[in-house]
């Protein structure tokens, strides 16, 4: 694995960009591919990384940034210095296990809602580096939901348009100040 750009996992007091929230339109749009990988979609991978970082998040998809583009940064141990994050550009699904898991998910677009969302349990995705490599990699139980719920926002899906307990979702919305009118639930 190649490391990603360097960036400290601290807290930056203004984040270089401002994540997008729960209604507003930018999160629905489908992200397009990225052409290149370039110094400017490292300057990107940064900047996200910085944002995540100071949001406590431990993955943040372009889309929820307003970048339009097919690009994820993963990092489900935050804490530790030494595990370098994953950057994901132009991503796709190899293939998902048959096995389900239930799991805890929040979002930084939907700050203070956390919720139970059924998932596959593994996955085997191919992506690019941030050095324009492509990879394949192999994700179990919180990096392959993490990696899921972020891809999840390449196609204009939140994790709240996976939610099955509809009264569960409605009390966390309202309590946190979102409208459920913004959910678009997924036909299973």
């Amino acid at each position: 694995m190649s490391a990603a750009p360097h960036v400290e996992k601290v807290k930056v007091k203004h984040p270089p960009l401002d994540i997008h929230t729960l209604g507003d339109r930018v999160l629905r749009q489908p992200a397009k591919r990225v052409a290149r990988v370039d110094a400017e979609t490292r300057q990107l991978v940064r900047e996200m990384l910085q944002t995540m970082y100071s949001a406590d998040g431990i993955g943040l998809a372009a889309p929820q940034v307003a970048v339009n583009k097919q690009l994820l940064v993963v990092d489900i141990d935050p804490e530790n210095t030494a595990t370098p994050p994953l950057v994901l550009i132009n991503p796709q699904i190899i293939r998902v296990s048959r096995e389900q898991a239930v799991g805890q998910e929040g979002c930084l677009s939907i700050p203070g809602v956390f919720l139970d969302v059924v998932r596959p349990a593994a996955l085997e995705v191919s992506f690019k580096d941030d050095n324009g490599r492509p990879r394949k990699l192999q994700a179990t139980e919180l990096l392959a939901r993490c990696i899921l719920h972020e891809m999840d926002h390449l196609s204009g899906v939140l994790f709240v348009d996976r939610v099955d307990n509809g009264i569960a979702l409605t009390q966390e919305l309202s309590k946190h100040g979102f409208l459920v009118k913004d959910v678009q639930p997924l036909k299973s």
